[in-house]
């Protein structure tokens, strides 16, 4: 047996440098979170060859006392924790010790620090954690580190790293995230001598996303807040036609602090099941606040995953809160005739129902000493419309039919910085203006779909025997007959099974199904959401059950293999709520059985099928998200016809 030998303190601190030090980002993010903690209201991250050879950070906050530099960079030392009971109150963002040392340990590191109350500062030099010179020198308040040749003495772990395109992107990222964190800091971030962004500091979260993502995101975006037996949360919402076909747009800061959540991802989704169509995710930028013994931070090592006391809760409070959010707006598309080229014209005033100035969220961030306002204007994306043709008028009644800121901060650095001060002005200058922009062209009408308003609405005919043009007040709209009838049928399917009246139909003989023990787990799980939507189970012994009803409204479908697979694809829910997989089976029967396109209509069916969508609570989208509905406005004929300009 060879023998226990005891390790070198070399080789320990390299071993623990692996634990944090993963990739330049993990420097990055260590650096700038102990600058955040440190009272920071300024950071500029700059970035050389994807942070591989050259990584600057630097901070306007409190700066290290003279005598406590090199203690700084001691394994497991910490100014934010004092025991282990600390660990279960966690407010600060750095407090893992062993970053300082673990970052010197595979590095070449150059600290110049000051406090307010010094007259000069110190600069520290260390290549690979061995002090190389302790110095004074003149600095700004603050401080600066300086980390060069990442890796140089650990060669095998920087062969792994990837080009310096990727490690950039993964840095572009990390940076991204915490300037969403906080609004009220001003982040800077250069890669290779290009600014990427800077944000003012100025505590608005719009203007935030405003500069990182375009004044596009920015306009289709609206303010949420919602509370609930001591867990708050706000930001900003997207609007149903801002999709993304992954979760990258889905950002979560719990108590100021990004994270990734599967329980926040599937409470965000469901809130947009209705809204949205399959396979498409919802943008969301929420910051939640909760008592810290109500959440583990701890469990992951990057700190990335959280775990809540109450999963369920949480999924459940930010389901119904986003829902409730939606379905208090008016969500139809703009449609217009806009060629590309005029793309950069200045949009014509648009038809919305926008919040208040009562709706404004109050915003508290967690652990912060300032709060920041999101701002509230936004304008709908406009969408092309289709070219018309003359209606038709003929009877299609086999499908059920009824007959009738604040200035960014400038502080001195150890590089220029002039000209990128001057760059953030003339930002906030464009950004300004957009707000000018859009408080002067909205308009604040009230919601058109509703029951109360179909004896406003006039229905001309059908186009393609599939679309309904109808006029209401000074707009024109286009209704998808199909999209329609199948939320019509929809929503009818959901009240039937929510009272348990929904329609069954007698197999004989009975099918008889045999399940595995994770089949047989869900269906007893579940069968009182089968009962409800029309199947009869009985156990026929063993893992076999006797099928001896099932819905009327398969259409084709075999219901003992239909009930099969719904049991397959809820072995794949993670917290289900109300199963998805259940509600996406209705929502094909509501599509079967629905009117279809290219079916002439009569003007009585399509009334009586207009006055039956408007009575629903989300008249907006169809089932699987496509839109009921767009509309255009008086305005934007008018002025394609030069009548005003």
């Amino acid at each position: 047996m060879p023998e226990i030998q005891i390790l070198d303190s070399k080789t320990i601190d390299q071993i623990a440098a692996g634990e944090v030090v993963e990739r330049p980002s993990s420097v990055v993010k260590e650096l700038v979170e102990n600058a955040m903690d440190a009272g920071a209201n300024a950071i500029t991250v700059e970035i050389k060859d994807g942070g591989s050879s050259f990584i600057r950070v630097t901070d306007n906050g409190s700066g290290i006392p003279a005598p406590q530099v090199k203690k700084a960079f001691y394994r497991h030392a910490t100014s934010k924790i004092t025991s282990v009971e600390d660990l279960e109150h966690i407010h600060s963002l750095g407090f893992r010790g062993e970053a300082l040392s673990s970052i010197a340990a595979v590095s070449m590191v150059e600290l110049i620090t000051k406090t307010p109350d010094s007259l000069t500062g110190i600069r520290y030099l260390l290549e690979g954690e061995r002090e190389q010179d302790l110095s004074e020198i003149g600095a700004p308040d603050g401080t600066t580190i300086i980390i060069r040749d990442l890796f140089f003495n650990t060669p095998a772990r920087k062969k792994f790293l990837k080009t310096p395109a990727t490690e950039g992107s993964y840095i572009a990222d990390l940076m991204e995230h915490l300037a969403l964190s906080r609004p009220d800091i001003s982040f800077q971030f250069i890669a290779n001598r290009q600014t990427k962004f800077h944000t003012s500091g100025s505590g608005d979260l719009k203007e935030v996303i405003y500069r990182i993502y375009g004044k596009e995101m920015a306009r289709e975006i609206f303010p949420f807040q919602a509370s609930d037996e001591g867990m708050e949360v706000e930001g900003f919402l997207g609007n149903p036609i801002l999709v993304r076909s992954n979760r990258n747009f889905e950002f979560f800061f719990v108590n100021g602090r990004y994270i990734r959540s599967n329980v926040l991802s599937k409470g965000v989704e469901n809130g947009y099941a209705t809204y949205l169509m399959q396979h498409k995710f919802p943008v969301a930028f929420l910051h939640i606040r909760i008592d810290t013994q109500q959440v583990d931070v701890n469990v992951h090592p990057s700190k990335m995953e959280v775990r809540f006391h109450d999963n369920m809760q949480m999924l459940q409070f930010m389901e119904s809160s986003i829902h409730a959010a939606l379905h208090k707006r008016e969500m139809i598309p703009q449609a217009t005739f806009e060629l590309p080229g005029n793309a950069a014209k200045t949009p014509a005033p648009k038809a919305v129902n926008l919040p208040t100035a009562s709706d404004k969220p109050k915003t508290v961030m967690p652990s912060e000493k300032k709060e920041f306002s999101p701002s509230v204007k936004q304008e709908n994306r406009k969408e092309t419309a289709q070219p018309l043709k003359e209606a038709a008028d003929s009877p299609a009644r086999a499908a059920g039919l009824p007959s009738a800121p604040k200035k960014s901060v400038s502080y001195p650095q150890p590089f220029e910085t002039k000209r990128l001060q001057a760059s953030v002005e003339e930002e906030k200058i464009n950004y300004g203006a957009e707000k000018t922009k859009a408080e002067q062209l909205t308009m604040f009408d009230s919601k058109i779909l509703t029951k109360d308003a179909v004896k406003n609405y006039r229905i001309l005919g059908q186009v393609f025997d599939t679309y309904w043009l109808a006029v209401y007040e000074d707009k024109l709209l286009f209704i998808d007959q199909h999209a329609a009838h199948e939320k019509v049928k929809y929503e009818a399917l959901i009240q039937k099974v929510r009272e348990g009246q929904a329609d069954s139909q007698l197999l004989t003989p009975p099918a008889i199904l045999t399940l595995s023990a994770s089949e047989k787990r869900l269906l007893e799980s579940y069968r009182d959401y089968f009962t409800k939507l029309g199947f009869e189970i009985e156990e026929f012994g063993g893992n076999s059950y006797a099928i001896r009803s099932v819905p009327c409204d398969l259409y084709g479908h075999d219901g003992a293999e239909f009930l099969q697979s719904i049991l397959g694809e809820l072995e794949h829910e993670k917290l289900p709520s109300v199963p998805t997989v259940i509600t996406e089976r209705l929502a094909t029967m509501a599509c079967k059985s629905a009117v279809k396109g290219n079916n002439s209509m009569t003007l009585e069916e399509m009334e009586a099928l207009l006055a039956q969508l408007l009575t629903l609570e989300n008249p907006y989208h169809c089932p699987h998200g496509r839109p009921t509905i767009i509309t255009m406005s008086k305005y934007e004929l008018e002025k394609k016809f030069k009548r005003v300009l």
